[in-house]
């Protein structure tokens, strides 16, 4: 076990297809503690990345654009992934550290439509929704949550996580951006606050360095649907704190490379120059 006072670890929780412009007439207080504690800010989906799940958290989890990793749509054949790892894979695979990824969207888990995306972290937990409605969504979540708790307190070696929501993006898909899907964003909150209550409940937690990264890929037409150019598609945001995010200190200009970036900055590994990051950290 890894004993080393002050050892970091890092959790990022991706929730997909949540706007900005909502978030402050909704009851999220886990995400609220966050910003405070760091920031929440802006992250505007660049000209050459559709708006799309595949595209976007490829971005996200590679720290690298559509260029490099290869992913243009939610199908995700023709990637170079084997070059352009996520970073549970990376992080496995380059520095045999402890990672996880979990969760209900397929091409993200398993080899299905191109993917999986997240290739070989140390664990990969993949949990079918029942159906393909905001409730079969809605059950999903909970239980990727709950395999995600029993992940961060099983594996006291653990370093770095990622959590998969996807009932947000599909209740928009289903119903609009109306009353169900507000309700969904505050269910994804309280998802959260569990992800966050199981970090704190590890044996070792005192001596142990945190940095929590909640991201969306993309926002939503008031109708429900995405994958255009419009203000409210483009739209995505990054909350984060930990150590060395001070309170407060939003960075002036957010990219969706710069969570992979961040991941490596707060496990203390400096990117090699020939993975070629698209993106930087956010703090200094």
């Amino acid at each position: 076990m890894d004993t080393a006072p002050d050892t970091p670890h890092v959790l990022v929780v991706g929730i997909d297809g949540v706007r900005l412009d909502l978030l402050p007439e909704l009851h999220t207080p886990h995400l609220d503690a966050i910003a405070r504690a760091g920031f929440l800010a802006p992250v505007e989906v660049d000209s050459a990345t559709p708006t799309m799940s595949g595209p976007c958290w490829a971005t996200i989890v590679t720290g690298v654009g559509v260029a490099k990793h290869g992913v243009w749509g939610n199908r995700l054949h023709g990637n170079r992934l084997d070059v352009f790892p996520d970073f549970t894979t990376r992080l496995a695979a380059d520095r045999g550290l402890r990672t996880f990824a979990v969760g209900g969207w397929a091409p993200l888990f398993l080899a299905q439509e191109g993917g999986p995306l997240f290739v070989a972290p140390t664990r990969l937990g993949y949990v079918a929704p029942r159906e393909d409605t905001p409730q079969g969504w809605e059950e999903a979540d909970g239980r990727v949550t709950t395999d995600a708790e029993h992940l961060i307190g099983l594996d006291e070696d653990l370093h770095a996580g990622f959590v998969y929501l996807g009932a947000v993006d599909e209740t928009a898909h289903f119903l609009g951006c109306g009353p169900e899907y507000r309700a969904s964003i505050e269910a994804a909150d309280a998802r959260l606050g569990r992800l966050l209550a199981a970090v704190r409940r590890r044996p070792a937690y005192a001596d142990e360095q945190w940095t929590v990264i909640v991201v969306t890929d993309h926002g939503h037409r008031d109708e429900g649907g995405h994958g255009g150019r419009s203000p409210q598609e483009r739209t995505a945001w990054i909350a984060a704190c930990g150590p060395g995010l001070s309170a407060g200190a939003t960075p002036p200009v957010l990219h969706h490379a710069d969570v992979a970036a961040q991941v490596y900055t707060s496990l203390g590994i400096t990117p090699d120059p020939h993975w070629t990051l698209d993106g930087s950290p956010f703090g200094p």
